[in-house]
C-alpha cells in the first residue's frame, strides 16, 4: 500500500490520509470543500460545495495515478435530500462514467459542510 498525499487537496483533518492505493486502485478519503489554498469552505450551496468537493477528489486522483473517468465507485453524503437533484447536476459535470454510486443524507458533517465525497478508481496507465 502506499499513502496519497498532494497540495492540491486540504490536508487530512484527522488521523487519516488524502487517499492510499493498493494494487490497481486508487481509494479518496472524504473529501469536504475546503479549498486547499485558502483552507476555507468554498461557499455556502450545495453547488459550490459540491464543486469543490470534487476538485478535492480529483486532485486526490490524479496525484494516485487515476483520474475521474477512472472512477469505479463514489459515496456521496449530502446534509439534506432536498439538494439531491441540485447535487446530481454538478455532480454529473464532473463524473460522466456513470460509476457505482452511494448516495446518502447525514445529520452532520464535518466542519458543517454540505458535502463530502470519497472515490475509488482505476489507476490508469
Amino acid at each position: 500500500m502506499k499513502i496519497i498525499a498532494t497540495n492540491e487537496a486540504p490536508a487530512a483533518i484527522g488521523p487519516y490520509s488524502q487517499g492510499m492505493i493498493t494494487g490497481n486502485l486508487v481509494y479518496t478519503s472524504g473529501q469536504i470543500p475546503v479549498d486547499p489554498k485558502t483552507g476555507t469552505i468554498a461557499g455556502d450551496t450545495i453547488e459550490t460545495q459540491a464543486e469543490q468537493s470534487l476538485k478535492n477528489v480529483k486532485a486526490v486522483l490524479e496525484a494516485g495515478g487515476a483520474s475521474l473517468d477512472s472512477i469505479v465507485k463514489t459515496t456521496c453524503f449530502i446534509a439534506d435530500m432536498a439538494d439531491f437533484a441540485a447535487f446530481n447536476k454538478v455532480y454529473t459535470s464532473y463524473i460522466k462514467n456513470a460509476p457505482a454510486r452511494s448516495c446518502v443524507a447525514v445529520k452532520t458533517l464535518p466542519k458543517n459542510v454540505l458535502v463530502e465525497i470519497e472515490a475509488i478508481a482505476e489507476i490508469v496507465q
